[in-house]
């Protein structure tokens, strides 16, 4: 963080969107972002949502596989019991990002999933990210650590979907940016100055 962001807890005027712009009375206007989340938050989020499956999944599936005499260790992706895991897993994050914009283990975080590019999550954003994305994700689990290298914190997935995950409700301050440097400016001030002495002497002379 530097030294020109602060981080504002419950910004009045700011749930869904990732920038905004406020003008105050001050010369220069403030641009208020939802904080990105880091790693370790994220890391302990999705750890929860793997708690949740697993315990939703052994309610859910295991008592069928019982009746049904089916072998619940089989470890093969062909098993009935690994597809039906697999499908029970993405369809977790996809069905719950994109009707909530959060997992249960985001929401116990105070965590969301935003777009960077739409006002709100599309199908194929919920569905590169959380589908195609994580798939990738979960054959070469190192890529993980990509949320601390890309820019807003993305993850792999979050990259093929331009999406990124925020704090709820923390917000960092940014100052902006002057569109001119002070030496430009005083520059552009000189020019000004020459143009309207320029234009009272040619005045002055149509008047004579």
């Amino acid at each position: 963080m530097t030294n020109n962001e602060i981080v504002m807890q419950g910004s009045p005027s700011m749930e869904n969107g990732f920038l905004m712009n406020i003008s105050g009375e001050s010369a220069n206007d403030k641009n208020y972002a939802l904080k990105t989340a880091g790693f370790w938050v994220r890391f302990w989020a999705f750890l929860l949502d793997g708690f949740i499956i697993s315990a939703i999944g052994g309610i859910l599936v295991n008592p069928i596989f019982y009746l049904m005499d089916w072998s619940l260790s089989d470890s093969v992706w062909y098993a009935p019991i690994s597809i039906i895991t697999a499908i029970f897993y993405y369809s977790y994050f996809v069905l719950m990002t994109k009707y909530f914009g959060q997992t249960l283990g985001k929401m116990v975080f105070g965590l969301r999933v935003i777009s960077l590019k739409h006002d709100q999550l599309t199908w194929s954003d919920v569905l590169f990210r959380d589908w195609i994305g994580r798939i990738i994700n979960n054959i070469f689990m190192p890529l993980y650590i990509l949320v601390v290298i890309l820019p807003e914190n993305q993850g792999l997935h979050d990259y093929f979907a331009d999406t990124t995950v925020v704090h709820e409700k923390i917000f960092i301050e940014k100052a902006s940016t002057p569109t001119t440097l002070p030496k430009q400016e005083e520059q552009i001030e000189a020019f000004v100055q020459e143009e309207k002495i320029d234009l009272a002497k040619l005045e002055e002379k149509n008047e004579q």
